[in-house]
C-alpha cells in the first residue's frame, strides 16, 4: 500500500498527500521514493494539471529518511558499495532536480508548473529536503512544530540536496547554524531566517498554497542559483568576504568537533567545493562526499547507536512479553531535584502525578521546581500557558503517603541510604494496591539488598535516572535478582511513556553508568598525582571527544559526592578496594574545602558567579608536574580504555545485556565520545587486535587495570568484532 495519495480538484490543482497509515511520523522509504516520483510525474505529464501541492494528512509533514534506505543502496552494490551509494543518492538527486525545475524549458526559463508544499508540523530531513526543492514553502502557524536539517547530529549531513540548496539559499555564513550544527526552528523562526516562505493559520494552509499556485508567474519558479548572473549570498569563496567566512566556518568546525568527527568536515568542503561551480555539478559533489561519509566508519557506528539502536530500544527492542503495562498515576516520593525532576517529566507527558516529601513545605517546593522550568519554557515560547497549567495540575504535592492508594508505579528518589529508603519502602506499600510496581532510584546501592524490605521481590526494581532529569535522555533500569518481567516491562513502558532512552542491566556494584565513569575520572586523579600536567589531562579527554575532562567532570559532580561514595566502596569491598591512590586526592581536596563548583573551589578556580577560570594553582603546588610528560596519545589512550574495559567486564560479568545498551548508554548517559559510537563501536573501529596491542603495553606501564579482557582477547584471536557477534543483541551467554 503507497503512503501517497493524489487528487486533482476542481482548479486543477494536484494534491498530493503524505501520509504513511503504518507510521505516526511520515518516513521515506525506498518505496516511497518511487512512489512519489510516479505521482510527480503523472502530474507533471497532465495538461490539465496547473499546479502541484505537496502536503501530510498527519499534524506533522516528515520526521527523515529510513536509513535503512541507505543501507540497501550499499547492500545491493556487492563489492563496489561507493558506486552503489553514490548512484542511489544521484537518482534522489534526480528526481528532487525534477521537481525544481518542473517541466521548465531550459532555454526561456518559462513552461514549469509552479509545486508549493504545505507542512502542517514538523518537517526533518529528507522532510525539509523535499519543500527546499518546490518553489514556495508553506508551513502553518504551529509553535509545536520543528523545521530544519539535523542529519549532522547522528553522524551524518543533509545528503539529499539540502546542504546546497540552504547554502545557496542563505549563503554559506547564515545557513552554518542549520547545517553544521543542526540547529531546528519553529515556522516563525525559520520563516525569518529565511528557510521557509510563508507562515499562515494552519486552517488555511491548503487553500493559500493553491491560491499561490494559481497565480506564480514563470520569474516565481525559477530558482536563484538557475537565474543567469547569480551570485553566491556572502560571496563565493575566492571573494574577500567568501574567503573570511570558509575561513572562519573552518576554525569554528575545527574547534567545535576537535577533528574527531567526519561528516562536519565533509560537509563544508561540500559547500565550498559546490560553491565554485553549476549547481548540477555541485549535487554532484555533495553526493561524492556523501558518500564517503556513508562509509566512514565513524559515521556508521553514530548512525548505528544513535539513530538504529536508540530508535530500537525506544520501541522495546529488549521489553519482557508482557501485557500492556502504561503508568496511569504515578507516585514520587523525595521532592528534592531529582524527585522534582521525575514528577517534571511525567507531568509534562500527561501522566497524574503524586509527589511525596516529609512536609507540605518541601513537597511544595518539589512542585515549585516544576513550575519555574515550565515558566522558562513559556517565556521562551516553546510552552503555551494552557499546556502549562494542564501540566502543573497533575502534580499534587502533599506528605501524605496514602495519597498512594491509587498509584501503580512509585519511583522513591530519597536520600541515597539503605536505612532511609527501607523505610520509605515500608511506608508507601503499606498504602499502595498489591498490584503496583514499586521502583528505586538510585545510583550505587545494590537493588536485590534494598529489595529484602519489599513485600514481593518481584515487583521491585531499580531506576536509575540522570541528573538533570529534564535533560538527560538515559534512564538506566536495574533488574534485582528476583525482579520479575511484569516490573520490567512496567519501567520500559513508563521511560517510554516520558519519553526517555531505557536501557535494562542487571544488579552489580555501581550498576553500568557509574561502573564505567568511575575509571575514567579516577584516570584523570592518578595522572594528575603522577605529575601529568593537568591541562593536557583535560585538553586530551576533549580532543578525543569527551566533553568533560575528568577534574571538571568530578567538580560538576561535587567532590564530597565522590569522596562519600568512595568511604562506602571501601567499606563495602574491604582489601579488595583499588583505589586508595584516588582517594588521597579526592580526600585532600575535601579536607581543603574544595568540593567543586558549588563551593566555588575544586580542582578549577571560579569567580564569585561560579564561572570557571582556569586550573586551580594549588594542585601543582601538592603534586608538581614532572618534567617528562606522557605523549599526547598515550593519555588519550588511558582515559578512553579505562571507560572501555570496563564496558566490556560488565558485558561479560553479566551486567550489561546488550552491546547495543551498551554503546547508547555510554553517550546518552555520561557523554562516551559519540563520533565513535560507544564503547564496543571503538574497539570495532580500531580492532580488536589493536585494542589488545594497546591493552597488553598500557597493563606493563600502568598495571592490571589494563588488563585485556578474555573476550577481547578471543575476538582479537578469532578475527571477530564485537557487532559481528553479538550485534543482533545476543547476550555472552547465548553466543
Amino acid at each position: 500500500m503507497t503512503d501517497f495519495s493524489y487528487e486533482v480538484d476542481q482548479d486543477g490543482v494536484a494534491v498530493i498527500t503524505w501520509d504513511a497509515k503504518s507510521r505516526s511520523m511520515n518516513v521515506m522509504t525506498r518505496e516511497g521514493f518511487v512512489d512519489l516520483e510516479a505521482l510527480f510525474d503523472r502530474a507533471l505529464g497532465d495538461a490539465d494539471v496547473k499546479g502541484i501541492v505537496l502536503t501530510s494528512g498527519k499534524s506533522t509533514f516528515a520526521g527523515g529518511m529510513d536509513l535503512n534506505v541507505l543501507a540497501r543502496m550499499r547492500d545491493e552494490a556487492g563489492a563496489d558499495p561507493a558506486r552503489g551509494i553514490f548512484d542511489g543518492v544521484m537518482k534522489i538527486h534526480a528526481f528532487l532536480r525534477k521537481i525544481e525545475t518542473a517541466g521548465r524549458d531550459p532555454k526561456t526559463q518559462k513552461g514549469a508548473k509552479p509545486i508549493a508544499a504545505a507542512l502542517p508540523g514538523t518537517a526533518l530531513g529528507i522532510g525539509f529536503e523535499l519543500p527546499l526543492a518546490c518553489h514556495r514553502i508553506f508551513a502553518a502557524d504551529n509553535p509545536k512544530a520543528k523545521i530544519g536539517l539535523p542529519e549532522i547530529k547522528v553522524g551524518l549531513f543533509p545528503g539529499a540536496g539540502g546542504t546546497t540548496r540552504l547554502s545557496r539559499k542563505l549563503g554559506a555564513m547564515a545557513a552554518a547554524p542549520w547545517l553544521l550544527e543542526g540547529n531546528l526552528a519553529d515556522p516563525a523562526r525559520a520563516k525569518a531566517a529565511g528557510l521557509i516562505d510563508e507562515v499562515v493559520p494552519a486552517e488555511d494552509l491548503l487553500g493559500k498554497a493553491k491560491e499561490w499556485v494559481l497565480s506564480a508567474s514563470d520569474g516565481d519558479l525559477v530558482k536563484p542559483w538557475d537565474q543567469k548572473g547569480w551570485k553566491m549570498p556572502g560571496g563565493a569563496p575566492y571573494s574577500h568576504a567568501g574567503f573570511m567566512t570558509f575561513v572562519g566556518a573552518s576554525a569554528m568546525v575545527n574547534g567545535k568537533t576537535k577533528g574527531v568527527y567526519p561528516a562536519p568536515k565533509a560537509l563544508l568542503s561540500a559547500v565550498y567545493e559546490g560553491a565554485m561551480v553549476p549547481f548540477d555539478t555541485a549535487l554532484k559533489i555533495e553526493a561524492r562526499w556523501f558518500t564517503g561519509i556513508l562509509l566512514n566508519p565513524s559515521s556508521t557506528a553514530m548512525i548505528r547507536s544513535l539513530f538504529v539502536n536508540k530508535e530500537a530500544l525506544e520501541k522495546g527492542a529488549n521489553r519482557p512479553d508482557a501485557p500492556d503495562q502504561t503508568v496511569k498515576k504515578l507516585g514520587v516520593i523525595g521532592a528534592g531535584m531529582m524527585g522534582a525532576g521525575i514528577a517534571h517529566v511525567s507531568a509534562l507527558t500527561g501522566i497524574e502525578v503524586v509527589l511525596i516529601d516529609r512536609d507540605q513545605e518541601a513537597a511544595d517546593k518539589g512542585k515549585a521546581h516544576s513550575q519555574g522550568l515550565m515558566d522558562k519554557a513559556v517565556g521562551r515560547k516553546k510552552m503555551t500557558e494552557e499546556a502549562r497549567e494542564k501540566a502543573l495540575s497533575l502534580i499534587t504535592p502533599t506528605p501524605d503517603y496514602a495519597a498512594l492508594n491509587d498509584c501503580d508505579l512509585v519511583v522513591e528518589a530519597v536520600f541515597e541510604d539503605p536505612k532511609v529508603k527501607e523505610e520509605t519502602t515500608r511506608k508507601a506499600e503499606a498504602e499502595l494496591p498489591e498490584t503496583a510496581i514499586f521502583a528505586t532510584n538510585t545510583s550505587t546501592l545494590p537493588i536485590t539488598e534494598l529489595a529484602k524490605a519489599s513485600r514481593s521481590a518481584e515487583d521491585f526494581i531499580g531506576i536509575h535516572f540522570f541528573s538533570p532529569v529534564d535533560r538527560m535522555l538515559l534512564v538506566e533500569i536495574i533488574k534485582g535478582a528476583k525482579t520479575g518481567d511484569r516490573a520490567v516491562a512496567k519501567a520500559l513502558d513508563f521511560v517510554r511513556q516520558i519519553r526517555k532512552t531505557p536501557i535494562v542491566v542487571n544488579d552489580s556494584r555501581f550498576f553500568y553508568a557509574n561502573r564505567c565513569i568511575f575509571p575514567y575520572i579516577n584516570e584523570g586523579v592518578r595522572m594528575l598525582k603522577a605529575g601529568v600536567e593537568p591541562a593536557l589531562i583535560e585538553n586530551a579527554a576533549r580532543l578525543v571527544g569527551m566533553p568533560l575532562g575528568p577534574l571538571q567532570l568530578i567538580d560538576e559532580v561535587a567532590i564530597d559526592l565522590g569522596a562519600k561514595i568512595a568511604r562506602a566502596t571501601k567499606a563495602a569491598m574491604g582489601d579488595a578496594y583499588p583505589d586508595d591512590d584516588v582517594d588521597e586526592v579526592i580526600f585532600w581536596l575535601e579536607g581543603e574545602g574544595r568540593i567543586g563548583r558549588k563551593a566555588k573551589a575544586g580542582f578549577y578556580a571560579y569567580d564569585e558567579k561560579g564561572k570557571r577560570l582556569g586550573l586551580w594553582d594549588g594542585l601543582g603546588e601538592k603534586y608538581p608536574v614532572a618534567a617528562e610528560q606522557p605523549d599526547l596519545s598515550e593519555v588519550e589512550e588511558r582515559l578512553l580504555m579505562s571507560q572501555t574495559l570496563e564496558a566490556v567486564r560488565a558485558f561479560e560479568d553479566g551486567v550489561l545485556l546488550d552491546i547495543r545498551e551498551g554503546d547508547v548508554g555510554a553517550i546518552l548517559g555520561w557523554g562516551f565520545a559519540p563520533w565513535t559510537g560507544g564503547p564496543f563501536g571503538w574497539l570495532d573501529i580500531i580492532g580488536a587486535e589493536k585494542a589488545v596491542e594497546i591493552c597488553d603495553r598500557l597493563t606493563g606501564l600502568y598495571g592490571e587495570r589494563f588488563k585485556t579482557p578474555d573476550l577481547l582477547r578471543d575476538l582479537a584471536a578469532a578475527g571477530d568484532s564485537f557487532y559481528g557477534r553479538f550485534g543482533d543483541g545476543r547476550a555472552l551467554a547465548a553466543a
